[in-house]
C-alpha cells in the first residue's frame, strides 16, 4: 500500500470525487481521501491522501489556500458560476464601469468578513447537501459564515465585463460567492467564470500531477518521487524518542523530556513532530498545560 501525500493537478470536468475514484484504480487501493472538494469546473491544486496519511485529510482541508479567479461582471446565475441558468443580465451596465471603481470593489474585501454560503454547494442544513435541495428547485435561507481574505492580487486589467485576481482566503471561502458579492457591492450583479487553485497549505500548482502523468509515473517506477510524507505538512521541530520509550508512544501516552534523544534545552516550540527510534513519523505531541516537562499527544499517525 503506498502512504503519503500527492497533490493532483484536477482537470476541468472531474468532481473530487472523481479523481479519489481513478485514483483507486491507478494505485489499486481502497484508502484514499481528498482533502477539499474542487468544483467540476474549476482545475488545480488537489491534494490527496494515500494509505496511513489520511488521518491528515481534515488537517489540509484546514489550511489556508490561494485561488485566481475571472470574474464575469454584469451577469448573476443561480449557481454563481458562468454554469448556471441566468437570471439577470446587466453587462450593459457593467460595461461603462470604470477599472478604478472595480479594482477599489474588489479590494475592499480584504480582511476579515462574513459570506452566505452558495446554494449549490456540500454544505449539509438537516442531513441533506445544499446542492441537492437546489436541484429540487429549493432555495432554503444559509447563515452567513466568517472567512477571512488575507491578499488579494488583481492581475489583468478590465475588458469585456472581465477581470482576473489572485486571492488567498480561510478554509471556507467560497469564490464564486466572492465573485456574487463583489457584483452586488458595484450593484451590476456577478458571477465566477474561471477558477484554478494554485496553492493548499505550502502545496503549490507546480507540483501537482494530471491523472495521465500519475499513471505514467507508476508505469516509469518514478512515482515515489512526487509522494510527500505527511510529516511535510508541519513546521514543527522533530523529536525522536528512546528505545525505552517505544511502548508508550505506541499507547498514544504523554511523554516526558527525559524520554526523547535530544537535550532538554531544545525544547523551545509549544508543538512537536514524534518520530520512533527508527526515524519514523508517528504523532505530533505539544507541551502541556498543567505539568512541566511534559508532552502529550495531539494526533497519532502510526
Amino acid at each position: 500500500m503506498t502512504n503519503g501525500i500527492i497533490i493532483i493537478n484536477k482537470e476541468k470536468g472531474f468532481t473530487s470525487f472523481d479523481v479519489v475514484a481513478k485514483l483507486r484504480k491507478i494505485f489499486n487501493q481502497k484508502k484514499i481521501g481528498h482533502t477539499g472538494t474542487l468544483d467540476p469546473d474549476a482545475t488545480g491544486v488537489l491534494p490527496v491522501c494515500l494509505g496511513k496519511a489520511t488521518k491528515v485529510c481534515d488537517l489540509l482541508t484546514d489550511k489556508s489556500k490561494t485561488y485566481v479567479c475571472t470574474l464575469k461582471l454584469g451577469i448573476t446565475t443561480d449557481t454563481e458560476d458562468l454554469s448556471g441558468q441566468i437570471l439577470s443580465d446587466h453587462t450593459k451596465e457593467a460595461s461603462l464601469l470604470s477599472e478604478e471603481e472595480v479594482r477599489s470593489a474588489i479590494l475592499s474585501f480584504l480582511g476579515s468578513s462574513s459570506q452566505v454560503p452558495p446554494m449549490y454547494s456540500a454544505l449539509k442544513i438537516n442531513g441533506k447537501k445544499l446542492y441537492e435541495l437546489a436541484r429540487e428547485g429549493k432555495v432554503i435561507e444559509r447563515k452567513a459564515r466568517p472567512i477571512t481574505i488575507s491578499e488579494i492580487t488583481i492581475t489583468s486589467s478590465y475588458r469585456d465585463c472581465e477581470i482576473s485576481f489572485e486571492v488567498s482566503c480561510s478554509k471556507g471561502t467560497y469564490i464564486r460567492s466572492l465573485c456574487r458579492d463583489i457584483g452586488e457591492r458595484l450593484r451590476v450583479g456577478g458571477a465566477m467564470k474561471e477558477l484554478t487553485r494554485v496553492r493548499v497549505a505550502s502545496f503549490t500548482l507546480d507540483q501537482a500531477l494530471t491523472l495521465s502523468e500519475v499513471e505514467a509515473a507508476i508505469e516509469n517506477g518514478r512515482i515515489s518521487s512526487y509522494i510527500f510524507e505527511p510529516d511535510s505538512l508541519f513546521p514543527y521541530p522533530k523529536l525522536q524518542v528512546r528505545e525505552e520509550a517505544m511502548r508508550f508512544l505506541s499507547n498514544g501516552n504523554a511523554l516526558t523530556i527525559s524520554e526523547f534523544l535530544e537535550e532538554p534545552e531544545s525544547f523551545t516550540s509549544d508543538f512537536y513532530r514524534v518520530y520512533t527510534k527508527e526515524g519514523h513519523f508517528a504523532a505530533i505531541y505539544q507541551k502541556s498545560q498543567k505539568q512541566k516537562n511534559l508532552l502529550t499527544m495531539v494526533k497519532n499517525f502510526q
